[in-house]
């Protein structure tokens, strides 16, 4: 069986960033990390190789297979997380998907921990495609994810949270409460009287990305976008496309992936623009209060949402 020195401490900004995230209390866990890799690569006759210092939720190290094929081993702080993470990417990938995305191992007794098909041979994927070419290959991607979502039973769908209760229970409440701190009150309300708009639809119901960043979309070795580390709940599709819109590359190409998105989804222009608005809003109010540096540019990317709104009524 295949076995490799156990990894040194986790790297300083792989902490930093968990201990943002999860608070304080992960740095027990993270102390962990290096046994718990350890062993499941012996568990599994993998040889381990570094940490892959990336994400913000789960700590990440290359390794290999008996053969030497490369890929990535993942542990979560946060069981559930890793519960629906492996999921949704079972649900996606296993029976029909690329095989470049396969969940090769789960531990799913004692450790929150899985191995992964690392797509494109090496951390972050093989290279991208010009970006008009990237844009259209996500969105057919993401799309063929729906689409899949949407022909999983409901009971199969019942363990994944629910998109209503996230943004009524967390979204909304938590956009009121920054807004009164915030400086630029107009531009908020604004903001939220497009949301008055925000609906769903039920036969657009299915399992969510729910963190359509562009690095959670690495490229195969065919040049296919391969959506990884979902963070997934159960909605109307619309949410990962206005997602996807605001958030794939913050400020760049906005309106190039808002035209996408209604050419390959379908979806009104009606329906994506208030889900487009709540979530630069949700951005912007917790960048203004953390003090990050891309509040200017989500500034701008709101007040073009508003703008668009305004002529769509006209």
């Amino acid at each position: 069986m295949a076995t490799a020195p156990t990894l040194p401490t986790v790297p300083a900004g792989c902490r930093s960033r968990l201990t943002a995230h999860y608070g304080p209390a992960v740095n027990e866990w993270l102390d962990t990390v290096p046994a718990l890799f350890a062993t499941a690569a012996e568990n599994w006759g993998f040889t381990v190789g570094a940490y892959h210092d990336a994400g913000h939720s789960a700590v990440l190290a290359t390794a290999a297979d008996a053969q030497g094929a490369p890929l990535v081993l993942k542990a979560w702080p946060d069981r559930n997380r890793y519960v629906h993470e492996t999921s949704a990417l079972r649900l996606w990938y296993d029976d029909d998907g690329p095989a470049s995305a396969s969940v090769l191992r789960a531990d799913d007794n004692v450790r929150a921990a899985a191995a992964l098909t690392m797509v494109g041979g090496h951390p972050g994927g093989a290279v991208r495609p010009p970006s008009t070419a990237e844009h259209l290959l996500v969105a057919e991607a993401l799309h063929g994810l729906h689409a899949t979502g949407r022909t999983t039973p409901r009971a199969a769908m019942t363990d994944f949270p629910v998109l209503e209760a996230y943004v009524e229970e967390e979204v909304v409440p938590r956009i009121h409460r920054r807004r009164a701190r915030f400086a630029g009150r107009q531009m908020v309300d604004a903001a939220l009287s497009v949301l008055v708009g925000l609906r769903e639809a039920s036969d657009r119901t299915t399992v969510l990305h729910g963190d359509l960043y562009r690095e959670n979309i690495p490229f195969d070795l065919d040049g296919e976008p391969v959506p990884l580390d979902p963070l997934p709940l159960r909605g109307d599709a619309v949410f990962d496309w206005a997602f996807w819109v605001v958030y794939y590359e913050l400020g760049a190409r906005t309106n190039h992936r808002f035209r996408q998105a209604l050419t390959t989804s379908g979806i009104p222009l009606t329906d994506l623009l208030p889900w487009c608005v709540l979530l630069s809003l949700d951005g912007l109010l917790y960048y203004a209060e953390t003090g990050d540096s891309r509040l200017p540019t989500m500034t701008a990317v709101l007040n073009a949402l508003l703008v668009r709104c305004r002529r769509s009524m006209q």
